[in-house]
């Protein structure tokens, strides 16, 4: 990444503007801890990064789902040591899942806007194909999005995967989701072994993050060794 001033990196006020934060709210995040310090180049200016550009994004996702800043602080000191950016864009989307589903109505204009790029016809074809959209019969042009996959499904579209592909590789993990997600129920029941919806959703509502961290993380761990297996590479315990 590379500043305005043709340096590596980027100075606290780009690196502001590219985050749509002041330079004081970032300034604060350091000073809390939440934001790595910054690399210090030339002229002693720090230089920051795509990782704390994506940091950034994953503590504002955080703050929107109203955790406080304590909370966020220990949910990114379980995180694992050295994830680039791509790695934090992952953990924003798992923490953008946690809202309600919402599920809004719009025209193909607005669709792409939200998309932040064109869509041509076989683009919303396959984001029906995975469940992101869906035809509105009120309205020719009209399309019934699911807001918090609409992010996970635009990505979708440049992978170099068949169609068949990604709706397999959904199936997947859709049964492995809700086998892991019947196994955990079933472990927070003998927790709060009596009828109390109540008692239940608090539960879940503490757990969830916590719960969602770690499937995250383990998997993230388990693709890592899949792929070193894959093209042979020996994994980090140096094992063949």
């Amino acid at each position: 990444m590379t500043g305005e001033s043709g340096e590596s990196g980027l100075t606290v006020d780009e690196l502001a503007g590219r985050a749509g934060l002041t330079v004081r709210t970032v300034r604060f995040y350091g000073a809390k801890g939440l934001l790595p310090p910054p690399e210090i180049g030339a002229r002693r200016v720090g230089r920051y990064g795509p990782e704390h550009l994506g940091r950034l994004a994953l503590i504002e996702e955080l703050r929107g789902q109203g955790l406080t800043l304590a909370a966020i602080g220990r949910y990114l000191e379980r995180l694992p040591p050295g994830l680039d950016a791509r790695d934090l864009a992952v953990h924003r989307a798992v923490v953008a899942s946690w809202a309600p589903d919402a599920v809004e109505t719009v025209d193909r204009a607005e669709l792409a806007r939200r998309a932040g790029r064109t869509l041509t016809e076989d683009d919303v074809r396959r984001l029906t194909a995975m469940g992101v959209v869906a035809p509105d019969g009120d309205a020719a042009d009209a399309l019934r999005v699911d807001t918090g996959l609409l992010r996970l499904g635009v990505r979708l579209l440049d992978v170099p995967l068949s169609q068949e592909s990604i709706l397999a590789a959904r199936t997947v993990l859709l049964d492995h989701a809700r086998a892991a997600a019947h196994d955990l129920s079933r472990l927070l029941r003998e927790e709060v072994p009596e009828a109390d919806a109540g008692a239940v959703r608090s539960l879940s509502a503490h757990m969830q993050p916590l719960v969602v961290q770690a499937l995250l993380t383990a998997f993230q761990r388990s693709l890592t060794e899949e792929v070193r297996e894959w093209i042979g590479e020996p994994s980090e315990d140096g094992s063949p």
